[in-house]
């Protein structure tokens, strides 16, 4: 290549390149990685100097994708793909064997494919922090699943005693009356207090498995209701008043069932253990321009100014040890942030505290 102009077109080339790699890499998703990988290569395959017969090869991360026309019979450029200062994988370009030399290649074309793996070594770095990120979020979410389930058990076990004992009574029962004509009826209860039992223990299976995250139409006013139906022991023991205000009974958001509830449960939870003995729980539910608003307001002592901006925090925490692990406010934040929300808190009239959160419309 002598001329002005030829060098001049190739330098063009190769920044059209370097562009679009740039492009695929901003505009990437974690999760269809491979894609944009192949992609990559390609957009190497139109920035090399002889188009037709240039092929690439890109393997790193446990991905590994190719050009259509790829062989290992060719004089080739390689560049390696550093991920934290290590090597993890490497690109690399060829031409056929039989018509090229490694002379052929441009000297400028090697820098390209330095900036090129450098580019994708830091696509492939955002990535493993994206997925340690999630697999702490996750780990936050199952530990604070936990503790729910460990503060609705006792309160759960009560409940489970009635029922189960009519169970037991119904059936010693019916050893005595198989041959009378209520022996039916009997058998009846003891099917609606089974039913009863399992009804309590799937609730308790929804808290405490794990599973990502599924996104689908929810009913917003029933999962509020299951919730308080969990939450029953506990008002109860408080002697706590539910006030709720739903404009719509028919409002439906897309999010993650269990992920909604264990918002929901977090925040009603947190406002019955602040609450007084005999004191009074607040939950509005309206659409507020674009967004839907849930509204929740207990009258207890409500949150120091001076620790407002920490309560959403990983591990703090204002109850006594034992008695909070300090990540349901924390948890609480990164679920309504990954359905796109917001969550607010203020303090309510007279005294106490109010949450706000306002989820996306459908």
């Amino acid at each position: 290549m002598t001329s002005t102009e030829a060098k001049l077109k190739e330098r063009v080339k190769e920044l059209t390149c370097l562009y679009e790699v740039t492009s695929i890499i901003v505009n990437s998703d974690y999760n269809e990685l491979e894609t944009s990988l192949e992609a990559i290569c390609y957009c190497i395959k139109r920035g090399w100097q002889f188009v037709e017969d240039t092929e690439a090869h890109l393997t790193a991360d446990g991905y590994e994708v190719q050009t259509e026309g790829y062989d290992l019979d060719r004089v080739s450029l390689t560049s390696d793909i550093r991920i934290f200062n290590k090597i993890g994988g490497q690109i690399t370009v060829g031409y056929p064997a039989k018509k090229y030399r490694l002379a052929d290649f441009l000297v400028e074309e090697q820098t390209l494919l330095d900036n090129i793996s450098l580019a994708v070594g830091n696509l492939l770095e955002r990535k493993q922090i994206r997925d340690s990120e999630t697999s702490t979020r996750r780990q936050m979410e199952r530990a604070d699943r936990l503790h729910i389930l460990g503060e609705i058990t006792a309160g759960i076990a009560h409940e489970l005693n009635t029922p189960l004992a009519n169970i037991l009574g119904f059936a010693e029962l019916l050893k005595e009356k198989v041959r009378k004509e209520d022996n039916v009826r009997d058998l009846q209860k003891i099917m609606d207090n089974a039913i009863f039992s399992r009804e309590i223990v799937k609730k308790l299976m929804f808290f405490a498995c794990e599973m990502p995250q599924e996104m689908g139409v929810v009913e917003l006013v029933p999962t509020v209701e299951n919730v308080l139906k969990l939450l029953k022991p506990q008002l109860r023991a408080k002697n706590i008043t539910l006030e709720k205000s739903f404009t719509d009974e028919s409002l439906k958001l897309r999010a993650d069932t269990v992920q909604l509830t264990q918002v929901l449960f977090n925040l009603i939870m947190n406002a019955a253990y602040y609450s007084p003995h005999g004191g009074s729980i607040r939950i509005e539910i309206a659409e507020k321009g674009k967004n839907i608003r849930i509204r929740i307001a207990d009258h207890g002592n409500g949150i120091d100014p001076e620790i407002a901006e920490k309560v959403f925090e990983p591990f703090f925490t204002t109850k006594p040890t034992g008695d909070g692990s300090g990540l349901g406010l924390s948890v609480v934040h990164g679920i309504i942030s990954s359905h796109k929300g917001a969550i607010s808190h203020a303090p309510n009239t007279p005294k106490g505290t109010v949450f706000t959160i306002d989820f996306p419309k459908l």
